[in-house]
């Protein structure tokens, strides 16, 4: 089985992006490569497909409906996102257990900075003293996903305060400057592709 690609994206739309994990999930084949696809959005809101009784915002930044699982967050410079393209089947994972791998990738790696994080089963994220630092949200489409997480990590949350982010109302963000983790987004996204790969890499 070929090992994870990683795909360095930079500063992408987000609809373009969408367009593109769509287009090669619906091309893939038994010898397509998984992938982690890195990059952060300008500002936008994407909407979920559990979209009953969301509030939405009253400003100027676009929302977009969106095909993954979940409510209403936000997305913008500043924010690490990593996209998973992966054959769950190919991989003998569920949705449950990949979700699992990123929350643990997420809590490993604010671990080494001597942060304490967890998961909650109501709420999937990861969250620190109760205040949520990365959101994740996956589609399955033929036993293959798309989409993935966001971790906060230099980043205007003000934008956060008007949503309910995730569907949670009063739901405080967090980042990873405000926890004094003193890398930067590329050192991040380095150390965090690289948990990934190895968690994914362990059950292949």
């Amino acid at each position: 089985m070929p090992d994870v690609e990683i795909r360095q994206l930079g500063l992408t739309d987000y609809a373009v992006t969408l367009a593109e994990m769509q287009a090669y999930t619906a091309q893939r084949n038994a010898d397509s490569s998984d992938q982690l696809w890195v990059t952060e959005h300008p500002p936008v809101y994407t909407l979920g497909l559990n979209r009953r009784g969301v509030r939405l915002p009253d400003n100027s930044i676009p929302v977009l409906n969106v095909d993954r699982g979940g409510k209403i967050t936000y997305h913008g410079p500043g924010q690490l996102i990593i996209y998973c393209l992966i054959d769950l089947a190919r991989s003998h994972l569920n949705v449950r257990q990949l979700v699992s791998i990123l929350e643990n990738s997420l809590i490993d790696f604010l671990a080494d900075h001597s942060v304490a994080a967890e998961a909650r089963a109501d709420a999937p994220g990861v969250y620190v003293d109760g205040k949520k630092i990365a959101s994740l949200g996956l589609r399955l489409k033929n036993q293959c996903c798309y989409h993935g997480l966001s971790l906060n990590v230099d980043m205007d949350l003000q934008p956060f305060a008007d949503i309910d982010p995730c569907g949670y109302a009063g739901m405080q963000m967090t980042q990873t400057t405000e926890l004094k983790i003193p890398l930067a987004m590329a050192d991040i996204a380095a150390a965090l592709t690289q948990k990934l790969k190895e968690k994914l890499a362990h059950v292949r």
